[in-house]
């Protein structure tokens, strides 16, 4: 099922009405709608970059996160590094230094920048990276032209991971802005215009009579490795929330004390509280009345009761749920609950924890070559997320499609609904 129909919310950021593209398998290949798909991703990126200033543009706030003209120039430098050099003969290389720069963690296409240090690379300019993005796009739309079509048959896997990765990128860039802002006192705003949307879920649930079915890719357009293979699972009879979980239900957990009752945290959890002095979601503070706000996107507002929760670690929405008497549901849970549409807000608004731990599928395997570290060497330590965000790029996300962080990090627009088991 695509995700597309059930997402809303901002429409300034959901303006790709050429992506996703065709399938790869259609052939001939349709090579305009590929360059219109490429053209719609690209300059996505830099309309989400363009209400910043070059200072903006450069700081990077924690590790986790990443500057935006990293961003702007890491998506390029995949472009050129697993396309270009590899299937366009001819083509120059913008310039030899930047893959160092701008290598995430790919180890099998050499050393690269510190994570921690993106910030400190002042050269190349913001402008300078525009030139760069700008080479890299001509040569792409040149070879999605010109190419025989054996080249453009292996070409178009490799475009199509790619447009997905910087959609990935997209999000991060809003995100990644958002924890910066929140550090400066002023509380400056992206785009003072930005509103979240409102939920639409009704109260209910979505029952599962339980049995055993299949999740996974079901082999039908674009999918990432870790969605594969498709497989058999036993889900239990349990109950989802078509709902998701409020800022009020949340003020409910926070003034019954939920930060400073340590019976209701996992024990790395309660840790993590208390070393980083956790006391409500993330970005959330007092003002001078003793009221409620937030740092969002349009800078500093109060904390709408209505809107989901979001901003929150795994560790909190499973503190919540124990609260609550209720359980996180697994991702198979979620994936079947979401197929027909039934499961209320599951796109567009935040990403929702699931209690399911990132591992690999049975018969899982990643892709050949460097493209292979994309997903599968991270299956280690972090924790499932299902459906997508108010960041999110329009077309990107999908049912089977699996998210994941760290129990700890918070800085996303993470979110959580709960679930009841049966019986």
């Amino acid at each position: 099922m695509a995700a597309t129909a059930a997402m809303r919310g901002m429409s300034a950021y959901r303006t790709q009405a050429a992506f996703p593209p065709p399938a790869v398998s259609q052939k001939p290949a349709d090579r305009q709608a590929w360059i219109a798909a490429f053209r719609q991703v690209r300059d996505e990126t830099e309309r989400r970059a363009a209400p910043l200033s070059p200072e903006d543009q450069q700081i990077q706030s924690m590790a986790d996160a990443s500057p935006t003209k990293w961003h702007r120039a890491h998506t390029t430098w995949f472009f050129e590094q697993f396309l270009l050099r590899a299937h366009a003969p001819g083509y120059a290389i913008y310039d030899e230094r930047l893959h160092y720069l701008f290598n995430s963690y790919y180890v099998a296409a050499g050393p690269r920048q510190p994570r921690i240090m993106r910030g400190l690379i002042t050269r190349p300019d913001a402008s300078e990276v525009a030139a760069y993005r700008a080479h890299v796009d001509r040569a792409v739309e040149t070879l999605l032209a010109e190419a025989t079509p054996a080249t453009l048959e292996a070409v178009l896997p490799i475009l199509e991971i790619g447009l997905y990765h910087e959609q990935q990128h997209q999000e991060l860039l809003l995100t990644d802005i958002l924890h910066a802002f929140a550090q400066n006192p002023l509380g400056p705003a992206y785009d003072p215009d930005w509103r979240f949307p409102r939920p639409e879920a009704q109260a209910g649930t979505v029952e599962l009579p339980g049995g055993i079915t299949r999740i996974g890719h079901a082999g039908e357009g674009f999918a990432f490795d870790n969605e594969s293979p498709r497989h058999d699972v036993l889900i239990l009879p349990v109950g989802l929330d078509r709902a998701l979980v409020t800022n009020a239900e949340w003020l409910a957990f926070l003034e019954d004390g939920g930060y400073a009752r340590p019976e209701l945290w996992l024990s790395d959890g309660w840790l993590a509280a208390q070393a980083e002095g956790w006391e409500a979601p993330g970005y959330w503070r007092r003002d001078d009345r003793g009221g409620w706000v937030s740092m969002t996107l349009a800078g500093i507002r109060p904390v709408d009761p209505a809107l989901p929760v979001t901003h929150i670690s795994y560790y909190e929405a499973d503190a919540y749920a124990r609260w609550a008497g209720r359980d996180l549901p697994t991702e198979q849970d979620w994936e079947v609950a979401a197929r027909d549409g039934a499961l209320g807000d599951a796109f567009g608004l935040v990403w929702q924890w699931t209690r399911s731990a990132y591992t690999a599928y049975p018969g899982y395997r990643p892709v050949a070559g460097a493209l292979g570290e994309y997903n599968g060497k991270f299956m280690s330590n972090q924790f499932v997320l299902r459906g997508s965000s108010v960041a999110t790029p329009d077309g990107h996300a999908r049912v089977p499609y699996r998210n994941f962080f760290y129990p700890h990090q918070r800085w996303q627009f993470t979110g959580l609904r709960l679930a009841q088991m049966r019986g």
